[in-house]
């Protein structure tokens, strides 16, 4: 049984009895002509024939790390490197027909499985990076290192690819200012301070995990930040660009391709997981922020304007 929330706790919970006009919303499968902008309710690998060749600009994945971990009632058991890397093997080559020819893929995963991904992406696609982002939460470990770190493959189908630079630098604080004749040299002097607006790299340190008081989090144990999905968007598509997300989850790539001018495609087979993503994109019809981006920069964590 639900306990009474506090005003400030945004989580969305809405059971699948509460949530049915929702997941009504989703498809029972695609038929070659409703793809565009709808999230299906089931298993990827069943659905992946049944999407048109070249249909998304943009995959983002975020399958199931190889570790023991419960989704809602149901689980995923870790298996060996060989069993995932076939099982890796198996989705990815399931979803290389639906990437047009300048499409890219990103990948997430942890560190334990981290090589298996980078490996088999390096059999369909031409691997370009590996980003590491810091995940700023959980638990210690008393015999190892915190675990606080993923990692996610960047790779694309050609050398003719989407990435738009410009749309996602980080804007820092300038701790020592640097002027040259008395003006700033690479940095900009404003009344709210001092910034520069830096090329980004592969390791990312300025993403928050969404909590209890932000309005996109949910109770999926997994979920990933609009943030973090917002770089990846807006480097590798375009507007009007299609995103598809075959482990779509809570949907926040979809949700943020929605915020962000594009189309999705999004597979979940937990409808809990559906209609929570569903209640996001209806949300999204009203407020399109996305925490920690803000007229059109990226912004460090903790350091933007209120």
């Amino acid at each position: 049984m639900k306990t009474d929330k506090s005003e400030r706790n945004k989580t969305i919970d809405i059971s699948v009895e509460e949530g049915r006009y929702l997941l009504d919303k989703c498809p029972a499968k695609p038929d070659g002509s409703n793809h565009v902008d709808s999230i299906f309710n089931g298993d990827c690998l069943a659905f992946a024939e049944l999407l048109p060749d070249a249909c998304a600009d943009l995959i983002i994945a975020d399958p199931p790390y190889n570790m023991n971990k419960k989704f809602n009632g149901s689980s995923f058991s870790k298996i060996d490197s060989d069993e995932y890397e076939k099982y890796t093997s198996n989705w990815i080559e399931a979803y290389r027909h639906t990437l047009s020819n300048k499409g890219s893929i990103y990948v997430c995963c942890d560190w334990q499985c981290s090589s298996i991904i980078g490996s088999v992406l390096s059999d369909y696609f031409i691997v370009r990076n590996r980003i590491t982002w810091q995940r700023e939460k959980g638990r210690g470990a008393k015999a190892n290192w915190k675990n606080s770190m993923e990692d996610i493959w960047f790779a694309t189908v050609s050398d003719d690819y989407t990435f738009n630079l410009d749309e996602v630098k980080l804007r820092r604080k300038v701790i020592a200012p640097y002027r040259q004749d008395g003006q700033p040299k690479d940095w900009n002097e404003t009344d709210d301070g001092n910034y520069r607006d830096t090329c980004p790299s592969n390791f990312w340190d300025d993403i928050t995990v969404p909590f209890w008081s932000m309005p996109e989090n949910t109770a999926h144990p997994t979920q990933k930040p609009e943030k973090l999905m917002a770089k990846l968007i807006l480097a590798s598509s375009n507007p009007g660009d299609l995103i598809l997300d075959p482990f779509s989850g809570s949907g926040s790539s979809c949700v943020t391709a929605r915020k962000l001018g594009r189309h999705y495609t999004g597979i979940e087979k937990d409808a809990q997981y559906c209609i929570w993503a569903q209640k996001r994109l209806e949300m999204a019809e009203s407020d399109q922020t996305i925490q920690g981006y803000k007229d059109g920069v990226f912004w460090e964590r903790n350091a933007q304007k209120k």
